[in-house]
């Protein structure tokens, strides 16, 4: 495992933030936590982040705008959607953006280690 990736956290729901920032790190992965789009795009640290994980629906910008932002800018790292609402059309629109996937809260410990691994380029 390269513990030089960085997995960036963006979700404004505390409890979300912090239980999702134990488990990645759980699984030996260096974290940054970040409440809101804004925030995460202000950071300085987008450029050296290795994966997202990041919440649809945050008050200000989005999770999904926030990846429209990086996918203009030339600097989206692979990311993973989480959402307490998921629909068929919202599937559609990630997917067609390149995310790697949209799962459920609360989500499967399991899944998103699989899915950090996919982005992360591990076995």
């Amino acid at each position: 495992m390269d513990t030089s990736q960085i997995v960036a956290i963006v979700d404004d729901d505390e409890a979300v933030r912090l239980a999702t920032s134990s488990l990645v790190r759980s699984l030996g992965w260096r974290v940054r936590t970040f409440a809101s789009a804004e925030e995460f795009l202000r950071s300085g640290h987008v450029g050296d982040t290795s994966c997202l994980i990041s919440d649809v629906r945050m008050p200000g910008m989005s999770g999904v705008a926030m990846h429209t932002h990086l996918l203009e800018l030339g600097t989206a790292p692979p990311i993973i959607f989480i959402t307490a609402f998921p629909t068929a059309s919202l599937q559609a629109e990630i997917q067609a953006n390149g995310a790697l996937v949209l799962l459920e809260k609360p989500f499967d410990a399991a899944a998103m280690a699989h899915w950090l691994n996919v982005a992360l380029g591990q076995p």
